[in-house]
């Protein structure tokens, strides 16, 4: 197990990036995150050492490798791994059905999410997002009703002083693009749920470049960062993120757009390809953090 100590030496070899010591950088910066679902295979604990070992500092967590640490160890426990590493978790992960919208299986999500804010707050992260899940088709009355959905849940994560945050998927039937969830979470008005951005899904799905203009200044709440494989656009899933720097998408334009709106939080690495997913975790992050890095000195936000 990685002690402080040894993660301490260790960073004499792999110096650590200056960063601040909070969940937001300098203005006109950005931090630099990695996911767990990157990291998924090697579990929780063995993700976030490995990281730490590559000089990573900012991390996003996610709710199913947490379960699986919780079924033989404690919260308390998961908390001091990232404490004695000197990890600042940025987001949490609460991925369920049904959340911003009235459907069968919301009832069961609206517990699950306030047992989600309980364990993030617990371990001291002030923001959580959950995707926009749905599996069936979706009505007009259904759009109408998700700004008092988004309400309900707001008022749940205020109540453990938690940001939470929609996350638009290109496939879903509810919130697909940027403009979508800008419409509803205006609507809702909530001061404790606000938007955020994945650069895959906005940038492979039908969003288009020109939606960044619709941000108000300092209204984006934190951003998922990936490049995009070439190809036809009707094969993409999710093999098609790639680290940023290494596919088509303009991710330095959209950096620098970003840092034009104030936006000044993480940028969270979420990869699935298998070489990532089951590859070396430290291996893994020296990798994105170099390429990152370097994408991020070129849009004059690292």
């Amino acid at each position: 197990m990685l002690t402080r100590r040894t993660f301490l030496a260790a960073s004499v070899a792999a110096p650590l990036t200056r960063l601040v010591d909070a969940q937001s950088a300098p203005p006109g910066k950005m931090l630099l995150s990695i996911h767990q679902n990157t990291s998924r295979a090697a579990g929780y604990r063995a993700s976030l050492e490995g990281w730490a070992r590559a000089g990573i500092q900012h991390v996003e967590l996610n709710d199913r490798v947490l379960d699986g640490f919780l079924e033989n160890d404690t919260l308390a426990a998961a908390k001091s791994v990232m404490t004695d590493l000197g990890l600042t978790p940025v987001s949490g992960a609460a991925v369920m059905q049904d959340l911003w919208i009235p459907g069968p299986a919301r009832a069961a999500s609206l517990e699950r999410w306030r047992q989600r804010c309980d364990q993030f707050a617990g371990l001291g992260l002030r923001k959580i997002y959950c995707p926009s899940i749905t599996n069936r088709e979706v009505s007009a009355e259904d759009f109408a009703a998700t700004p008092d959905c988004i309400r309900e849940v707001g008022e749940i994560a205020g109540q453990y002083q938690l940001t939470a945050m929609i996350e638009f998927l290109r496939t879903s039937t509810h919130l697909a693009t940027l403009s979508s969830a800008l419409q509803v979470i205006r609507e809702a008005a909530h001061p404790n749920v606000r938007p955020m951005l994945d650069f895959f899904h906005f940038w492979s799905g039908l969003s288009k470049f020109e939606d960044l203009d619709l941000l108000e200044p300092g209204e984006l709440a934190h951003a998922h960062f990936q490049d995009l494989l070439a190809g036809p656009r009707e094969l993409i899933d999710n093999d098609s993120r790639l680290i940023p720097g290494d596919g088509i998408a303009p991710v330095v334009r959209i950096l620098r757009k970003l840092a034009e709106k104030q936006y000044d939080g993480a940028l969270s690495v979420e990869l699935f390809r298998a070489e990532f997913v089951r590859g070396d975790p430290f291996e893994v992050a020296t990798n994105i953090r170099g390429k990152c890095e370097a994408v991020m000195r070129e849009a004059g936000v690292f």
